[in-house]
């Protein structure tokens, strides 16, 4: 998070290689290569970047560069003839040797461009991270040159439960200094999330409502429409908890609640984010029991269409007990936030593809209303729509004009696309470019992802401990099993869908 869009947008990012592990898979082809042709177009990047490629696949450069111009090319051709003589690949088995000296001979040919500098991006399957990064210890790699820098882009999942991510950290952290990991997180790169802190610290009309005395819950939904997909294999190992709450859902979490920090140099804004993963009291089994929910999609309709249950999806165990939907009641244990409620939720297979942050604030008193025809008073709701309609809606109460007083329910909407435009992003631009630029504020800090684990583990223990029952538990196309509806209902709430304003 930076101060404003004007400072980000006149500081491109320095020279260096961007050096893909995993250069050939999807996520290179979707995202990676994309936001760097998106950032070019900005003029936020230097003309001695180098695209290196690193693979299994039987690519040499050429055909490495025709694979991602069928992707990219069409989209953005000038782009694309600037990037494309820049682009390299690097064939050969993570654990091979030879590929770290053949790529050490390329980063020093290139040494006069780059400067030295050097950014690994590890797009590959977690069980490869610490494996590649070791060998980049063992080549000399991962060692800065004097006047230059080295850092490592670590994607998710960041450890299967506590004690992995602990060792993972440890691992990392015996061939790199914390300064050199960048622990990336996409949800962090959308606008929205960015802006929450600017809606939060720069409006004078919304931090001091922003605590226990005026907030009733909060509700964080990141919900799919689509299935696991090709991802069986991936989603068997994972489940929805894994794959979804401590990063994705816990950034959302800690961007809503924490304090503001004194600036928002990134060991400030981190340092406050730390300390809501802290506030977050761990659940009792007891607790487990009654204020978490999973569940796993069966057959059903979604946008009129029949779709099969998780358990006829490819690479899936046909009796498979793999939740594809978690939904938590947590708290957050500081003086600003007592007695709040924060409700987590994210499943596949839901009615529509949402992520969005709901507060919703506490009832007016009705004694005022007690004898006029208004029989109840609504509340009011701030939700801010992260995908896939960026955006800020606030509901309020209003008169109808009429002779009698009766009231209406008036829907203010702020569309980023609408009001700003929307130029072609993937999520990964902004991301990509403070890593080049060496600003952590957008990535997970090595405490706070042991933080986030710890919060869950006490689920995942439960859930491991105890066989599940009625699975597949909701049709696909539903918003989820009873149950967790029932998280709500008990204290006379109800999940916000969009369709109650």
């Amino acid at each position: 998070m930076k101060v404003s869009s004007a400072s980000r947008s006149s500081t491109p990012a320095p020279p260096c290689a961007f050096v893909i592990f995993g250069g050939g898979g999807d996520l290179a082809q979707r995202k990676l290569v994309p936001a760097l042709l998106n950032l070019r177009r900005d003029g936020l990047l230097d003309d001695g970047l180098l695209v290196i490629g690193v693979a299994r696949t039987e690519l040499d450069t050429a055909s490495y560069r025709e694979l991602l111009a069928e992707a990219v090319a069409s989209e953005d051709p000038d782009g694309w003839a600037w990037l494309d003589p820049r682009i390299h690949y690097r064939r050969g088995s993570f654990g091979d040797p030879e590929l770290y000296t053949a790529l050490a001979e390329t980063l020093a040919e290139a040494e006069e461009a780059t400067r030295g500098n050097a950014l690994f991006y590890l797009a590959t399957p977690p069980s490869a991270f610490v494996g590649v990064v070791e060998a980049l210890h063992g080549a000399g790699l991962a060692r800065p040159p004097e006047s230059g820098w080295r850092r490592v882009v670590v994607e998710k999942p960041f450890g299967r439960d506590l004690e992995l991510a602990g060792e993972l950290d440890r691992r990392l952290l015996s061939v790199l200094r914390e300064e050199q990991i960048y622990r990336i997180d996409h949800y962090l790169g959308k606008d929205t999330v960015q802006n929450l802190l600017v809606f939060r610290f720069a409006n004078g009309i919304f931090e001091p409502i922003w605590n226990r005395r005026y907030v009733d819950h909060v509700q964080i939904t990141v919900a799919e429409e689509i299935g696991v997909e090709h991802r069986g294999g991936y989603y068997e190992e994972a489940g929805a908890l894994r794959d979804m709450v401590p990063n994705h859902l816990f950034q959302l979490l800690a961007i809503t609640a924490m304090e503001p920090p004194i600036s928002f140099a990134a060991e400030e804004v981190r340092n406050e984010k730390q300390k809501i993963f802290e506030a977050i009291p761990p659940l009792s089994p007891e607790d487990v029991l009654s204020r978490a929910v999973r569940g796993q999609y069966g057959s059903g309709e979604v946008e009129g269409r029949r779709v099969p249950g998780y358990r006829e999806e490819g690479r899936v165990d046909p009796e498979s007990t793999v939740e594809t939907f978690a939904a938590l009641e947590l708290a957050v244990d500081n003086w600003r936030w007592a007695g709040v409620p924060f409700y987590l939720r994210t499943g596949k297979r839901l009615p529509r593809r949402r992520t969005e942050i709901v507060v919703q604030f506490k009832r007016a008193p009705f004694s005022l209303f007690r004898d006029s025809p208004v029989e109840h008073l609504p509340p009011n709701r701030l939700v801010l729509r992260i995908q896939p309609k960026e955006g800020i809606h606030l509901g309020f109460s209003a008169k109808v004009p009429a002779p009698v007083l009766r009231m209406g329910h008036v829907d203010m909407d702020f569309c980023y696309a609408d009001h700003f435009g929307s130029p072609p992003a993937t999520g990964y631009e902004t991301l990509l470019l403070d890593a080049m630029q060496g600003d952590p504020t957008l990535f997970q800090r090595g405490d706070s992802v042991e933080s986030a684990w710890r919060a869950v583990q006490p689920v995942l223990d439960v859930w491991g401990a105890m066989p599940t029952r009625g699975f597949p538990n909701y049709p696909a196309g539903s918003w989820g099993p009873r149950a967790a509806d029932e998280l709500l209902t008990r204290t006379g709430r109800h999940w916000f869908t969009g369709e109650d304003t």
